[in-house]
């Protein structure tokens, strides 16, 4: 389950930087594309997984930074398991931890590097962070 600041229109109104909110358009744009899914945004920190998933996902292959959740995200598509989201607010403010400019295009670059891995594992049947899978999702 995903809480998404974009489904209540809420991000604006909270103060995320309209920098982040269009990169974060266009990022979730291209990772729908990619994924063959249709979130309506992949880069929330409200996150709830069932223990039973979360035992299913190769874990230990994944980044140590950022990028990490993106990667669960796609281990999550890829299995076939479905992604709920909710509405929830934003709040932007000078005090709140939040990714700097350069960290986010890093981060943008490496979930754009995420999506072609999943449509390259898609057409091999499995990838780094893909299992094999042996029935069809």
């Amino acid at each position: 389950m995903l809480a998404s600041r974009i489904l209540g229109g809420g991000a604006l109104r909270g103060g995320m930087p309209w920098w982040k909110y269009v990169s974060n358009r266009l990022l979730t744009l291209t990772e729908n594309i990619l994924l063959g899914a249709k979130l309506s945004e992949y880069h929330t920190g409200y996150r709830a997984f069932a223990r039973n998933l979360l035992e299913k996902l190769p874990l230990e292959k994944n980044s140590d930074d950022f990028v990490f959740d993106n990667q669960m995200l796609a281990q999550i598509i890829w299995l076939g398991h479905p992604i709920g989201e909710i509405t929830c607010p934003a709040k932007y403010m000078p005090e709140a931890s939040s990714i700097n400019f350069q960290r986010s295009v890093r981060y943008g670059l490496g979930c754009l590097k995420v999506g072609i891995e999943f449509v390259i594992a898609r057409w091999r049947g499995q990838g780094s962070i893909f299992p094999r899978l042996t029935h069809a999702a």
